[in-house]
């Protein structure tokens, strides 16, 4: 099941990273630590969560958002290239124009929201464009207040709101995959229930 769901749980982990990375000044300090504690408490829920669907012995591949046998391949390696390319390239490119050091974080956002809509696309996933939407218009968001005086809110805005809507997206994939692996037991349960009492 971990191996099937591996995009889900890097997706949480990068959303984990992206809060317990940013959640600083000039938020307050307690403020940045609760952000920080919930982060990881949801990346803990949402992994025994996962186990605990894969205890109850369905597959995480069932469902209409399983990954297919062939998800990892052809376009998405190309995805994921341009991905690390835009990354690396893109940095650089605002290191050596002098752009605030805060916009590492809002450009990250940008690329890997946009990367999130091109798998959405190539696996034809709407719940995977959600969090992507979020992610690009919040690295957008991120890269605009740059020139303005609201520089230091950067890591918030790109990088802990981007960790929020990464988890949350993760969130829904992971319950989703838990109903439908409840779901099938709950109705064996009450058929053997029924079977019962019909015999009496």
């Amino acid at each position: 099941m971990l191996q099937r769901m591996s995009g889900v749980f890097i997706g949480a982990f990068f959303g984990t990273v992206f809060v317990v990375a940013n959640a600083h000044t000039p938020l307050n300090p307690v403020l940045g630590n609760a952000l920080r504690v919930l982060a990881v408490l949801t990346f803990a829920g949402l992994l025994a969560l996962a186990l605990r669907a894969g205890r109850r012995g369905q597959s995480a591949a069932e469902g209409p958002e399983a990954p297919r046998s062939d998800w990892f391949r052809g376009k998405f390696a190309f995805v994921v290239g341009a991905e690390v390319a835009l990354l690396i390239g893109g940095n650089v490119a605002l290191r050596e124009g002098g752009a605030p050091q805060e916009t590492g974080v809002a450009w990250i956002a940008l690329i890997v929201g946009l990367h999130f809509l091109a798998l959405a696309a190539v696996w034809k996933r709407r719940s995977i464009a959600l969090p992507g939407a979020a992610l690009t218009a919040l690295g957008m968001a991120g890269l605009g207040m740059a020139a303005t005086s609201a520089v230091v809110w950067v890591p918030f805005v790109s990088g802990v709101l981007s960790g929020v809507a990464l988890l949350g997206g993760c969130a829904y994939a992971i319950t989703h995959t838990y109903r439908s692996a409840v779901r099938p037991q709950d109705r064996d349960r009450e058929r053997g229930k029924l079977g019962t009492s019909v015999r009496s």
